[in-house]
Protein backbone atom coordinates (compact mmCIF):
# COMPACT_ATOMS: atom_id res chain seq x y z
CA UNK A 1 0.00 0.00 0.00
CA UNK A 2 1.22 3.58 -1.00
CA UNK A 3 1.80 5.91 2.01
CA UNK A 4 0.50 9.36 1.29
CA UNK A 5 3.47 11.69 1.48
CA UNK A 6 2.32 13.54 4.85
CA UNK A 7 2.65 10.37 6.38
CA UNK A 8 6.65 10.71 6.06
CA UNK A 9 6.18 13.41 8.50
CA UNK A 10 5.35 11.00 11.35
CA UNK A 11 9.78 10.83 12.04
CA UNK A 12 9.15 14.05 13.85
CA UNK A 13 6.92 12.81 16.62
CA UNK A 14 9.60 11.21 18.50
CA UNK A 15 12.16 13.95 17.33
CA UNK A 16 9.44 16.44 19.70
CA UNK A 17 9.71 14.43 22.73
CA UNK A 18 13.09 14.12 22.59
CA UNK A 19 13.70 17.44 22.02
CA UNK A 20 11.10 17.96 25.64
CA UNK A 21 12.98 16.07 27.14
CA UNK A 22 16.43 17.82 26.79
CA UNK A 23 15.29 20.94 27.17
CA UNK A 24 15.87 22.24 23.41
CA UNK A 25 14.66 25.99 22.58
CA UNK A 26 11.22 26.65 22.07
CA UNK A 27 10.93 27.35 18.37
CA UNK A 28 12.49 23.81 17.40
CA UNK A 29 9.70 21.88 19.84
CA UNK A 30 7.13 24.08 18.36
CA UNK A 31 7.65 23.64 14.88
CA UNK A 32 9.01 19.63 15.06
CA UNK A 33 5.49 19.19 16.78
CA UNK A 34 3.45 20.85 14.60
CA UNK A 35 4.88 19.07 11.46
CA UNK A 36 4.17 15.64 13.38
CA UNK A 37 0.91 16.81 14.69
CA UNK A 38 0.21 16.65 10.12
CA UNK A 39 0.28 13.03 9.60
CA UNK A 40 -1.29 12.01 13.16
CA UNK A 41 -4.20 14.31 12.08
CA UNK A 42 -4.42 12.61 8.71
CA UNK A 43 -4.75 9.52 9.86
CA UNK A 44 -7.54 10.66 12.02
CA UNK A 45 -9.18 11.76 8.80
CA UNK A 46 -8.81 8.39 6.80
CA UNK A 47 -9.63 6.08 10.02
CA UNK A 48 -13.02 8.46 10.12
CA UNK A 49 -13.65 7.45 6.15
CA UNK A 50 -13.04 4.07 7.06
CA UNK A 51 -15.33 3.71 9.31
CA UNK A 52 -17.82 6.12 7.96
CA UNK A 53 -17.45 3.50 4.72
CA UNK A 54 -18.84 0.40 6.48
CA UNK A 55 -21.64 2.63 8.31
CA UNK A 56 -25.15 4.27 7.33
CA UNK A 57 -25.30 8.02 6.54
CA UNK A 58 -26.42 8.51 9.62
CA UNK A 59 -23.57 7.06 11.56
CA UNK A 60 -21.23 8.65 9.33
CA UNK A 61 -22.67 12.46 10.15
CA UNK A 62 -21.91 11.66 13.63
CA UNK A 63 -18.64 10.57 12.73
CA UNK A 64 -17.88 13.36 10.80
CA UNK A 65 -19.15 16.01 13.56
CA UNK A 66 -16.84 13.98 16.35
CA UNK A 67 -13.88 13.46 14.52
CA UNK A 68 -13.68 16.06 11.22
CA UNK A 69 -11.84 18.75 13.07
CA UNK A 70 -11.04 17.05 16.30
CA UNK A 71 -7.23 18.47 15.78
CA UNK A 72 -8.03 21.99 15.77
CA UNK A 73 -10.30 20.86 18.87
CA UNK A 74 -7.39 19.38 20.57
CA UNK A 75 -4.86 21.96 19.84
CA UNK A 76 -7.15 24.41 21.21
CA UNK A 77 -8.57 23.06 24.07
CA UNK A 78 -4.94 22.82 25.12
CA UNK A 79 -4.78 26.06 24.83
CA UNK A 80 -7.73 26.81 26.45
CA UNK A 81 -6.25 25.31 29.33
CA UNK A 82 -2.95 27.34 29.13
CA UNK A 83 -5.30 30.54 29.62
CA UNK A 84 -4.59 31.31 26.43
CA UNK A 85 -7.99 32.34 24.71
CA UNK A 86 -7.28 34.95 22.39
CA UNK A 87 -4.88 32.37 20.77
CA UNK A 88 -7.75 30.41 20.68
CA UNK A 89 -10.19 32.77 19.00
CA UNK A 90 -7.33 33.15 16.50
CA UNK A 91 -6.59 29.41 15.27
CA UNK A 92 -10.69 29.14 15.36
CA UNK A 93 -10.75 32.14 12.94
CA UNK A 94 -8.03 31.19 11.04
CA UNK A 95 -8.94 27.81 10.61
CA UNK A 96 -12.44 29.67 8.76
CA UNK A 97 -10.46 31.94 6.92
CA UNK A 98 -7.60 29.28 5.63
CA UNK A 99 -10.30 26.64 4.68
CA UNK A 100 -13.07 29.44 3.14
CA UNK A 101 -9.89 31.19 0.97
CA UNK A 102 -6.56 29.16 1.14
CA UNK A 103 -7.76 25.78 0.50
CA UNK A 104 -11.18 26.35 -1.94
CA UNK A 105 -8.38 28.79 -3.66
CA UNK A 106 -5.99 26.50 -4.28
CA UNK A 107 -8.44 23.32 -4.75
CA UNK A 108 -10.07 25.31 -7.76
CA UNK A 109 -6.23 26.27 -8.93
CA UNK A 110 -5.36 22.56 -9.08
CA UNK A 111 -8.41 21.37 -10.66
CA UNK A 112 -8.87 24.31 -12.84
CA UNK A 113 -5.69 24.53 -14.71
CA UNK A 114 -6.04 22.04 -17.13
CA UNK A 115 -9.98 22.75 -17.52
CA UNK A 116 -12.25 25.28 -18.74
CA UNK A 117 -13.98 25.17 -15.72
CA UNK A 118 -15.15 23.00 -13.24
CA UNK A 119 -18.90 22.42 -12.04
CA UNK A 120 -20.51 21.06 -9.24
CA UNK A 121 -24.13 21.32 -7.56
CA UNK A 122 -25.31 24.63 -6.53
CA UNK A 123 -28.03 23.50 -4.01
CA UNK A 124 -25.28 21.82 -1.92
CA UNK A 125 -23.09 24.61 -2.25
CA UNK A 126 -25.60 27.37 -1.34
CA UNK A 127 -26.35 25.53 1.52
CA UNK A 128 -22.60 25.04 2.90
CA UNK A 129 -22.40 29.08 2.15
CA UNK A 130 -25.59 30.06 4.33
CA UNK A 131 -24.06 27.60 6.94
CA UNK A 132 -20.89 29.88 6.70
CA UNK A 133 -22.49 32.80 6.74
CA UNK A 134 -24.61 32.06 9.94
CA UNK A 135 -21.61 31.52 11.27
CA UNK A 136 -20.18 34.54 10.55
CA UNK A 137 -23.42 35.98 11.83
CA UNK A 138 -23.02 34.72 15.32
CA UNK A 139 -19.44 35.18 15.85
CA UNK A 140 -19.94 39.08 15.47
CA UNK A 141 -22.72 39.37 17.76
CA UNK A 142 -20.50 39.23 20.59
CA UNK A 143 -18.22 41.91 19.37
CA UNK A 144 -21.18 44.39 18.89
CA UNK A 145 -22.67 44.00 22.02
CA UNK A 146 -19.11 44.54 23.24
CA UNK A 147 -18.78 48.05 21.28
CA UNK A 148 -21.83 49.15 22.54
CA UNK A 149 -21.90 49.01 26.05
CA UNK A 150 -18.26 50.78 25.33
CA UNK A 151 -15.80 47.70 26.75
CA UNK A 152 -14.24 47.34 23.74
CA UNK A 153 -12.61 44.43 21.72
CA UNK A 154 -9.41 42.62 22.29
CA UNK A 155 -5.93 43.85 22.01
CA UNK A 156 -3.95 41.74 19.54
CA UNK A 157 -1.01 41.31 22.22
CA UNK A 158 -3.84 40.72 24.66
CA UNK A 159 -3.71 36.39 26.25
CA UNK A 160 -6.75 36.50 27.52
CA UNK A 161 -9.27 39.27 28.03
CA UNK A 162 -12.14 39.55 31.08
CA UNK A 163 -15.16 40.47 29.50
CA UNK A 164 -17.62 39.56 32.85
CA UNK A 165 -20.76 37.61 33.07
CA UNK A 166 -23.39 39.49 30.53
CA UNK A 167 -20.72 38.86 27.03
CA UNK A 168 -19.85 35.21 28.92
CA UNK A 169 -23.29 34.18 29.11
CA UNK A 170 -24.10 35.62 25.82
CA UNK A 171 -21.77 33.94 23.98
CA UNK A 172 -23.05 30.67 26.14
CA UNK A 173 -26.34 31.09 24.26
CA UNK A 174 -24.95 32.23 20.85
CA UNK A 175 -22.93 28.66 21.26
CA UNK A 176 -26.25 26.77 22.07
CA UNK A 177 -27.99 28.25 18.91
CA UNK A 178 -24.63 27.39 16.57
CA UNK A 179 -24.87 23.93 17.64
CA UNK A 180 -28.44 23.51 17.14
CA UNK A 181 -28.43 24.83 13.72
CA UNK A 182 -25.37 22.66 12.99
CA UNK A 183 -27.09 19.62 14.13
CA UNK A 184 -30.43 20.78 12.00
CA UNK A 185 -27.64 21.15 9.16
CA UNK A 186 -26.92 17.17 9.36
CA UNK A 187 -30.45 16.75 9.55
CA UNK A 188 -31.06 18.44 6.38
CA UNK A 189 -27.90 17.07 4.22
CA UNK A 190 -28.18 13.36 5.87
CA UNK A 191 -31.48 13.10 6.09
CA UNK A 192 -34.34 15.21 4.28
CA UNK A 193 -32.08 15.95 1.01
CA UNK A 194 -29.56 13.29 1.43
CA UNK A 195 -29.41 12.66 -2.51
CA UNK A 196 -28.47 16.23 -2.68
CA UNK A 197 -24.99 15.64 -0.87
CA UNK A 198 -24.29 12.64 -2.17
CA UNK A 199 -21.43 13.11 -4.76
CA UNK A 200 -20.02 15.42 -2.31
CA UNK A 201 -19.55 12.60 0.35
CA UNK A 202 -18.28 10.13 -2.08
CA UNK A 203 -16.02 8.39 -0.46
CA UNK A 204 -12.67 6.86 -2.01
CA UNK A 205 -13.34 3.11 -3.25
CA UNK A 206 -11.59 0.69 -1.49
CA UNK A 207 -12.02 -3.36 -2.43
CA UNK A 208 -10.36 -4.50 0.76
CA UNK A 209 -10.91 -1.67 3.20
CA UNK A 210 -9.82 -2.58 6.80
CA UNK A 211 -12.13 -3.60 9.83
CA UNK A 212 -13.59 -1.34 11.93
CA UNK A 213 -11.69 -2.61 15.41
CA UNK A 214 -8.21 -1.59 13.36
CA UNK A 215 -10.10 2.00 12.43
CA UNK A 216 -11.01 2.65 15.91
CA UNK A 217 -7.61 1.51 17.14
CA UNK A 218 -6.03 3.84 14.39
CA UNK A 219 -8.40 6.24 15.60
CA UNK A 220 -7.31 6.25 19.15
CA UNK A 221 -4.08 5.93 18.59
CA UNK A 222 -4.17 8.96 16.63
CA UNK A 223 -5.47 10.90 18.86
CA UNK A 224 -3.69 10.18 21.82
CA UNK A 225 -0.77 11.11 19.31
CA UNK A 226 -2.00 14.59 18.78
CA UNK A 227 -3.04 15.26 22.34
CA UNK A 228 0.67 15.14 23.15
CA UNK A 229 1.87 16.68 20.17
CA UNK A 230 -0.91 19.45 21.08
CA UNK A 231 0.41 19.94 24.44
CA UNK A 232 4.11 20.10 22.95
CA UNK A 233 2.93 22.82 20.41
CA UNK A 234 0.85 24.77 22.72
CA UNK A 235 3.41 25.24 25.49
CA UNK A 236 5.87 26.57 23.15
CA UNK A 237 3.88 29.19 21.53
CA UNK A 238 4.84 31.91 23.53
CA UNK A 239 8.48 31.68 23.70
CA UNK A 240 8.61 30.62 19.72
CA UNK A 241 6.60 33.86 18.54
CA UNK A 242 9.06 35.84 20.67
CA UNK A 243 12.16 33.90 19.43
CA UNK A 244 11.23 34.40 15.61
CA UNK A 245 9.90 37.52 15.61
CA UNK A 246 5.75 37.18 15.20
CA UNK A 247 2.59 37.97 17.43
CA UNK A 248 0.84 34.66 18.99
CA UNK A 249 -1.84 36.40 17.17
CA UNK A 250 -0.05 35.45 13.68
CA UNK A 251 0.99 31.91 14.94
CA UNK A 252 -2.52 31.30 16.00
CA UNK A 253 -4.51 32.43 13.27
CA UNK A 254 -2.04 31.10 10.42
CA UNK A 255 0.41 28.91 11.70
CA UNK A 256 -1.33 26.90 14.08
CA UNK A 257 -4.35 27.14 11.67
CA UNK A 258 -2.88 25.54 9.05
CA UNK A 259 -1.08 22.56 10.62
CA UNK A 260 -4.37 21.67 11.99
CA UNK A 261 -6.16 21.46 8.83
CA UNK A 262 -3.17 20.97 6.96
CA UNK A 263 -4.42 16.89 6.35
CA UNK A 264 -7.86 17.94 4.55
CA UNK A 265 -5.91 21.04 2.71
CA UNK A 266 -4.18 17.86 1.34
CA UNK A 267 -7.15 15.83 0.27
CA UNK A 268 -9.00 18.62 -1.39
CA UNK A 269 -6.52 19.49 -3.46
CA UNK A 270 -6.01 16.14 -4.36
CA UNK A 271 -9.55 15.23 -5.28
CA UNK A 272 -10.00 18.77 -6.93
CA UNK A 273 -7.09 17.71 -9.59
CA UNK A 274 -9.19 14.68 -10.48
CA UNK A 275 -12.29 16.88 -11.28
CA UNK A 276 -13.99 15.97 -8.10
CA UNK A 277 -15.19 19.66 -7.24
CA UNK A 278 -17.67 18.74 -5.24
CA UNK A 279 -15.58 16.78 -2.88
CA UNK A 280 -13.76 19.47 -2.85
CA UNK A 281 -16.02 22.55 -1.89
CA UNK A 282 -18.06 20.18 0.76
CA UNK A 283 -14.62 19.78 2.25
CA UNK A 284 -12.88 23.75 2.41
CA UNK A 285 -16.40 25.26 2.98
CA UNK A 286 -18.41 22.46 5.14
CA UNK A 287 -15.06 22.50 7.34
CA UNK A 288 -15.38 26.23 8.06
CA UNK A 289 -19.01 25.83 8.82
CA UNK A 290 -18.16 23.08 11.19
CA UNK A 291 -15.50 24.57 13.37
CA UNK A 292 -17.63 28.07 13.31
CA UNK A 293 -21.05 25.79 14.15
CA UNK A 294 -19.61 23.26 16.04
CA UNK A 295 -15.90 23.82 17.54
CA UNK A 296 -15.83 27.08 18.61
CA UNK A 297 -19.23 26.66 20.48
CA UNK A 298 -17.85 23.47 21.91
CA UNK A 299 -14.69 25.42 23.09
CA UNK A 300 -16.98 28.25 24.69
CA UNK A 301 -18.79 25.36 26.88
CA UNK A 302 -15.38 24.17 27.92
CA UNK A 303 -14.29 26.73 28.82
CA UNK A 304 -17.12 26.81 31.74
CA UNK A 305 -16.04 23.98 33.23
CA UNK A 306 -12.01 23.84 32.16
CA UNK A 307 -9.27 26.94 31.98
CA UNK A 308 -9.27 30.48 33.89
CA UNK A 309 -12.46 31.37 33.29
CA UNK A 310 -15.21 31.19 30.76
CA UNK A 311 -14.31 32.61 26.78
CA UNK A 312 -16.27 35.55 25.48
CA UNK A 313 -16.33 34.83 21.73
CA UNK A 314 -15.46 38.37 21.62
CA UNK A 315 -13.08 38.88 18.23
CA UNK A 316 -10.52 41.35 17.82
CA UNK A 317 -11.08 43.88 14.64
CA UNK A 318 -8.37 42.06 12.64
CA UNK A 319 -10.45 38.91 13.61
CA UNK A 320 -13.36 40.42 12.17
CA UNK A 321 -12.18 41.96 9.05
CA UNK A 322 -10.67 38.70 8.18
CA UNK A 323 -13.58 37.03 8.58
CA UNK A 324 -16.08 39.06 6.83
CA UNK A 325 -13.71 39.38 3.86
CA UNK A 326 -13.22 35.47 3.75
CA UNK A 327 -17.19 34.39 3.96
CA UNK A 328 -18.07 37.07 1.56
CA UNK A 329 -15.54 36.23 -1.46
CA UNK A 330 -15.42 32.57 -1.20
CA UNK A 331 -19.67 32.43 -0.58
CA UNK A 332 -19.76 34.44 -3.87
CA UNK A 333 -17.07 32.70 -6.24
CA UNK A 334 -19.18 29.35 -5.46
CA UNK A 335 -22.78 30.75 -5.71
CA UNK A 336 -22.59 29.87 -9.76
CA UNK A 337 -21.76 26.56 -9.41
CA UNK A 338 -18.50 26.70 -11.40
CA UNK A 339 -15.35 27.67 -10.80
CA UNK A 340 -11.87 28.44 -12.86
CA UNK A 341 -7.94 28.47 -11.76
CA UNK A 342 -8.43 32.57 -12.23
CA UNK A 343 -11.08 32.22 -9.32
CA UNK A 344 -8.50 30.28 -7.17
CA UNK A 345 -6.00 32.85 -7.97
CA UNK A 346 -8.24 35.94 -6.36
CA UNK A 347 -8.99 33.69 -3.24
CA UNK A 348 -4.89 33.04 -2.50
CA UNK A 349 -4.19 36.23 -3.21
CA UNK A 350 -7.19 37.68 -0.65
CA UNK A 351 -5.33 35.08 1.55
CA UNK A 352 -2.33 37.01 0.55
CA UNK A 353 -3.63 40.13 2.07
CA UNK A 354 -4.99 39.39 5.14
CA UNK A 355 -1.93 37.30 6.10
CA UNK A 356 0.14 40.76 5.64
CA UNK A 357 -2.52 42.55 7.25
CA UNK A 358 -2.18 40.02 10.43
CA UNK A 359 1.23 39.94 10.01
CA UNK A 360 1.53 44.09 11.08
CA UNK A 361 -1.18 43.49 13.52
Amino acid sequence: MRLRPIYYLNVFAPVALVLKFIDASAPLIFFSSALAVIPAAGLMSNATEQLSARSGPGIAGLLNVTFGNAPELIIAFFALLDGLQEVVKASLVGSIIGNSLLVLGASMLAGGWSRTRQRFDRTAAQSHSGLLLVTATALMLPAVLALVSGQGLPAVGQTRHAYGGTLEHLSLVISLVMIAIYVAGLFFSLRTHRELFAPAREAPSDDNPPSVRRSIITLAGAGVLVGVMSELLVGSIEHTSHSIGLSQFFVGAFIVAIIGNAAEHYVAVVVAAKDKMDLAVNIAIGSSAQIGLFVAPVLVILSFAFGPAPMALVLNGYELAGLILAVLISTTLIADGESTWFEGVQLLGVYLLVGVLFYYA
